[in-house]
């Protein structure tokens, strides 16, 4: 199908790809690439101190990016995946990236969504943040996605709109328990059925609402509280963190007789919902 071929020509070439997730539309790019990385977070507004997640299309390339999985995350990754849990790891140190400053942490998820998934089979792990400009909501279809990120990418993916909404809940795995750094789709109750020693400093099941100020959550991130004179009174005010993020695909280029690049290399074309996807290139 013409859509997988654009797409994983362009993340081959470096370039940036827009892709449907079970949570929000992505902006993806080869985690293995430093300046399609880069070029990412150029896309996004965002710094290196806000190094995105990355996708993978199956649990057991967990052992192969991350080192010193507890059990209990082990069993939160069994219970969620595919599907909308982020969790923190230790990078392996030989591991040949540059995602920015990530402490020599890292940041995984299978996304559940099939055609998704079948990309990234083919294009390996995917650094992959919400498709919008920092401080923006996240994108729900490719024409917001396309609308905040323009030319600076050069496939996007037509799903449709996603039915997700709401982003991944990330749970820290790198300390003694699970911690849940950020509640999303999954609620605290969810975690704790499956690891009942889960902690967290946050409200419990009060859900992230903004996916823009959602996504790359650090471990051991603290909020600064700073004080402002008004009329000689101290008033204390708590910033909200910046926090980070992710139906059928389609990629524009209808001139190309439609494939199926899928691992099987079937010759069937693969459809979503009854349709087969089209695709819309980036201008």
């Amino acid at each position: 199908m013409p859509a997988y071929r654009a797409a994983v020509d362009a993340i081959e070439a470096g370039d940036l790809v827009v892709l449907p997730t079970d949570t929000v539309y992505g902006i993806a790019a080869d985690a293995f690439k430093a300046d399609a990385v880069q070029r990412l977070l150029d896309a996004k507004g965002r710094g290196r101190d806000m190094p995105p997640p990355v996708l993978i299309s199956v649990v057991e390339s967990l052992d192969a990016l991350a080192t010193d999985v507890p059990e209990a995350g082990r069993k939160l990754c069994e219970a969620f995946w595919p599907g909308p849990l982020t969790v923190i790891c230790h990078a392996q140190a030989s591991l040949m990236w540059d995602l920015g400053e990530t402490h020599g942490t890292v940041a995984l998820r299978v996304p559940d969504h099939e055609n998704t998934r079948e990309l990234l089979s083919r294009t390996g792990p995917l650094a992959v943040s919400s498709a919008n400009k920092s401080g923006q909501p996240a994108a729900l279809d490719v024409y917001d996605a396309e609308a905040q990120l323009a030319d600076s990418v050069a496939v996007y993916l037509d799903g449709g709109e996603v039915t997700g909404g709401q982003p991944s809940t990330i749970v820290d795995l790198t300390g003694d328990v699970p911690h849940v750094v950020r509640l999303g789709a999954l609620s605290m109750a969810q975690i704790r059925e499956i690891v009942p020693e889960a902690t967290t400093d946050l409200e419990p099941d009060v859900p992230v609402q903004d996916e823009a100020a959602a996504e790359e959550v650090k471990p051991d991130e603290n909020v600064v509280v700073e004080e402002t004179v008004q009329d000689e009174d101290v008033v204390v005010e708590e910033p909200v963190q910046d926090e980070p993020t992710d139906q059928p695909l389609a990629a524009s280029n209808e001139e190309q007789p439609a494939e199926k690049p899928i691992e099987d290399a079937a010759a069937e074309e693969t459809t979503v919902d009854g349709k087969a996807p089209d695709a819309r290139p980036a201008d």
